[in-house]
């Protein structure tokens, strides 16, 4: 049975994430700050982490014996600027939550995502492309998933040897408490979308940047 690490897993996307690998019959590994009730439900191994405690985060693989995919989809918003000194540290935090610290968790992994020539997949956003940014505003959130896009870009390069495949993924614009009601999709068929996407990653895809619907996005 291979065994997939879900961040983020107590809700929206992750949360999602974590029901349809466990219906799939995977082994469901699901990180979370809060617990959820509905996530108790799903039969899947619940773990404590905080993605800002990097302390945690970098320790986390000597909780698991063995994981086929890293799922990193635990984010945070942050200040949509940084005009005060106390808005820029919230862009640090959230740089470290949206960028640091799933780098770090992956590195963490690494060895046992090695040893099953698994992959290795960060969520980020159509809003950390700058070809797309036309708009402005969400300077946290544009910023540090930029961030994540190259860092995972350099993860891809730097494990490609190892036969690892790493990548980052779009979902769309998902009804979600972060997404808002406005959003066209619901979080079953965009992450139906991306459980399709990652089954046909490749390692011609590693270090790529794709839609739900596998389409490639600019960077």
């Amino acid at each position: 049975m291979p065994t997939v690490l879900i961040t983020g897993a107590n809700r929206g996307l992750g949360l999602e994430f974590a029901r349809q690998y466990a219906e799939g019959g995977w082994e469901v590994v699901a990180t979370v700050r809060t617990g959820n009730p509905e996530l108790k439900e799903l039969n899947v191994r619940v773990e404590a982490l905080d993605m800002a405690d990097l302390d945690a985060v970098a320790a986390f693989g000597e909780r698991l014996d063995a994981l086929d995919l890293l799922i990193a989809n635990a984010g945070t918003y942050g200040p949509k600027e940084a005009a005060s000194a106390e808005e820029a540290r919230g862009w640090l935090d959230t740089l470290a939550v949206n960028t640091v610290a799933p780098y770090l968790l992956a590195r963490s992994v690494l060895s046992l995502v090695e040893r099953s020539r698994g992959k290795l997949v960060a969520i980020t956003s159509k809003m950390g492309s700058i070809d797309d940014n036309s708009s402005g505003g969400f300077l946290a959130y544009r910023t540090s998933k930029t961030a994540l896009n190259s860092a995972w870009r350099n993860l891809a390069l730097d494990v490609g040897r190892s036969g690892i495949v790493a990548a980052v993924l779009h979902p769309g614009w998902v009804r979600t408490r972060m997404g808002g009601s406005a959003a066209p999709l619901e979080p079953q068929e965009s992450v139906a979308g991306m459980r399709r996407v990652i089954e046909q990653l490749g390692p011609g895809h590693s270090g790529g940047f794709f839609n739900y619907d596998g389409s490639a996005i600019p960077w």
